[in-house]
C-alpha cells in the first residue's frame, strides 16, 4: 500500500501493518514505514516493537539526542487525523480521546540535554560498560555453576543450597543483563544486545513476551490503567487488541494474582489480608510467567491489550520460542530430575524459581506500589483523564508546583519557571515511580539499577550502570521545575512501606479518590 506524505492515514490502518515484514508506526501524529529501516537501525530490531502502534513514547525515550529530520522523512507515509480538540488521535475507531500524555513542556527536553551532556564526559560510558561486562561474566558463571551444583551435590543438602543460589543468580541475570539487553542498553552492538536479551530465555522465560509486557506496556504507561476495560485486561479476557486503547500498564497489575495493586481494581474480601500473604505470592512470579503467560502470549499473539504480532507474527521467532522452552526444560527440569530423582528434581526446580521470583519482586514492586506513589487512570470512551493521584486523592505535582510558585512569587513573570502540565509524560513517570538508596554504587549494581527507577524510566536506553551518575541531575532538574522526586533511604524502608501500602489498598475503597 502506498500513500502520499500529506495523506491522512487512520490508526486502524497503522494497526494492520503490525508484522515483522510489514511494519508501520505513528510518532507525534506522523506515520512511518519502518520495515526496511529495521534492518539498519543502530539500536537493533527493538524498533520492530513499534510495528502497528502509536510509538511516540518509545521514540522520545530511546533517542536521547534525537533523530535527524532527514532520516525521518525517508520513511514518512502520511499523517494521522486530528482529534476533537485538535490533538492527534491514535485511538481505535470509536475512541475519540487522544493520548493521556502531553509533550508540550520543556521539562523532558531540558532533562535529556543535561543527561546527554553528563554522559558525554570522557571515560564515563566506558567505565559503565566495563562494570556491566564484568558483572555479566560473574553472573553467568554463577548461574551455570549453581545449576551444575544442584545436579551433583547431595540432593537433601548442598543441592538445595545450590537451588537457592541458582534462583538468586537467575534473578540478577534478569535485572543486570537481560533487562539492559532487551532495552537495547547493554552494548552498542546490535548482536550483543540481542544476545543479552536472550539470557531471559536461558533462565526459562521468554524475552519476547517480556518485551510485550515491559517495553510496550509498563514503561510507556507506568501505573496507568484504562478504566473501562482495565479489569477485563488484567483478568485476561479475550479483548481484540485492535479495538481497545493501548495506553494501559499490564506489568505491575497482571503479574501477581490475588493482589489489589491499583485503586481502580475491584476490592475482594481477601485483599484486606494481602499485606500478609503478598510476600508468599511474589515467589510465584517467575513460574507463572514461564509456564502460563509465555505460552498464552505466543498462542494468542497478544498480551492483554498489546498486539504481539511484531514478534510472534514471525514463524522464526515462534520456532525460537519453542526451541528455547524445550532446551531450558531439559537442563532446568529434566536434568535435575534425572540426576537427583524425579521428586527431588522437581522440588529443586521449584525452589530455584520461588527464590528467583521473590528476589525480583522484592526489588521491583517497591518502585511502583508504595506509599506516596501516584496512579493514573483514563476512560478512553468517555474522554475522562484523571491526573496522577495517590490513593488518598493527592496529585503530588500540584503540591510541588504550588510550593515552587510560592517560592518564586517575588520574581517577574519572565523569570518564573514554566509550569509543567500535570500529564507531562516525564513528570508522570516521576510521580508513578519511586527510587530507593539513591546514589549508592553498591545498590545500583546489586539491583541492576532498579533502585534508580525514575532515571531508568526516563532513560531506558542507558545501561543501568550510569544511573548512579545521572541521579543528581535528574533530582535537581525535577526540583527546578516543581516535579516530585520520591526516594526512600533503603530497600528495607521501601519494602515495609510497600507492605503498608498494600494494606491500605486492601482495606479501603479508594476508587472515588483516585478518579
Amino acid at each position: 500500500m502506498t500513500v502520499g506524505f500529506d495523506e491522512t492515514v487512520t490508526m486502524d490502518t497503522v494497526r494492520n501493518h503490525n508484522m515483522p515484514d510489514d511494519a508501520w508506526c505513528a510518532i507525534h501524529g506522523t506515520v512511518y514505514d519502518i520495515t526496511k529501516f529495521s534492518k539498519v537501525h543502530p539500536g537493533g530490531d527493538i524498533i520492530m516493537l513499534a510495528a502497528g502502534k502509536e510509538a511516540t513514547i518509545l521514540f522520545e525515550t530511546y533517542h536521547i539526542k534525537g533523530v535527524p529530520d532527514a532520516v525521518l522523512r525517508k520513511y514518512k507515509v502520511g499523517k494521522l487525523p486530528q482529534g476533537k480538540k485538535g490533538e492527534t488521535s491514535h485511538m481505535p475507531t470509536g475512541l475519540d480521546s487522544a493520548s493521556y500524555y502531553s509533550w508540550d513542556s520543556e521539562f523532558y527536553r531540558v532533562l535529556r540535554e543535561r543527561v546527554a551532556k553528563k554522559l558525554a564526559e570522557p571515560g564515563l560510558m566506558q567505565r559503565a560498560r566495563m562494570e556491566l561486562w564484568a558483572k555479566a561474566i560473574f553472573l553467568l558463571a554463577g548461574f551455570w555453576g549453581s545449576l551444575y551444583a544442584m545436579c551433583v551435590l547431595d540432593p537433601h543438602g548442598g543441592a538445595m543450597v545450590a537451588a537457592v543460589t541458582l534462583g538468586v543468580f537467575a534473578a540478577f541475570v534478569g535485572t543486570c543483563i537481560q533487562h539492559d539487553g532487551s532495552h537495547g542498553a547493554f552494548s552498542k552492538s546490535r548482536f550483543m544486545n540481542k544476545a543479552a536479551g536472550w539470557t531471559l530465555d536461558m533462565i526459562g522465560a521468554s524475552a519476547m513476551t517480556w518485551e510485550m509486557q515491559h517495553v510496550l506496556g509498563h514503561h510507556p504507561y507506568t501505573n496507568l490503567i484504562e478504566m473501562e476495560n482495565g479489569l477485563a485486561k488484567v483478568k485476561g479476557a479475550d479483548v481484540d487488541p485492535k479495538k481497545v486503547d493501548q495506553e494501559s500498564d499490564p506489568d505491575v497489575f497482571s503479574t501477581y494474582p490475588m493482589l489489589r495493586l491499583h485503586p481502580w481494581h475491584r476490592q475482594r474480601f481477601y485483599h484486606k489480608f494481602q499485606h500478609l500473604y503478598a510476600p508468599f505470592i511474589f515467589g510465584f512470579m517467575t513460574i507463572n510467567k514461564v509456564i502460563s503467560q509465555d505460552v498464552g502470549v505466543v498462542l494468542r499473539k497478544r498480551l492483554f491489550q498489546i498486539d504481539a504480532n511484531c514478534r510472534y507474527g514471525s514463524p522464526w521467532y515462534v520456532a525460537r520460542f519453542w526451541i528455547m522452552k524445550l532446551l531450558t526444560t531439559l537442563y532446568t527440569v529434566a536434568l535435575p530430575m534425572y540426576m537427583q530423582g524425579p521428586a527431588q528434581g522437581l522440588k529443586l526446580f521449584f525452589m530455584a524459581h520461588f527464590t528467583c521470583g521473590e528476589v525480583l519482586a522484592t526489588m521491583f514492586i517497591v518502585n511502583h506500589i508504595i506509599e506516596g506513589v501516584s496512579y493514573a487512570s483514563k476512560d478512553a470512551v468517555k474522554g475522562v483523564m484523571a491526573p496522577p493521584r495517590t490513593v488518598h486523592g493527592v496529585t503530588p505535582m500540584q503540591v510541588t508546583q504550588k510550593a515552587l510558585s510560592a517560592a518564586e512569587s517575588t520574581k517577574s513573570d519572565a523569570d518564573k519557571t514554566t509550569m509543567i502540565p500535570l500529564n507531562d509524560w516525564a513528570a508522570v513517570q516521576c510521580q508513578t515511580s519511586v527510587n530507593w538508596a539513591v546514589g549508592s554504587w553498591f545498590w545500583n549494581h546489586f539491583s541492576g539499577g532498579l533502585n534508580h527507577q525514575i532515571e531508568h524510566h526516563c532513560f531506558p536506553q542507558n545501561p543501568h550502570t550510569v544511573n548512579v551518575y545521572i541521579s543528581g541531575i535528574v533530582k535537581e532538574t525535577c526540583e527546578e521545575y516543581g516535579v516530585p522526586y520520591q526516594a526512600e533511604i533503603s530497600l528495607f524502608s521501601a519494602y515495609f512501606k510497600m507492605l503498608s501500602h498494600l494494606r491500605t489498598l486492601g482495606n479501603e475503597d479508594l476508587t472515588a479518590r483516585s478518579t
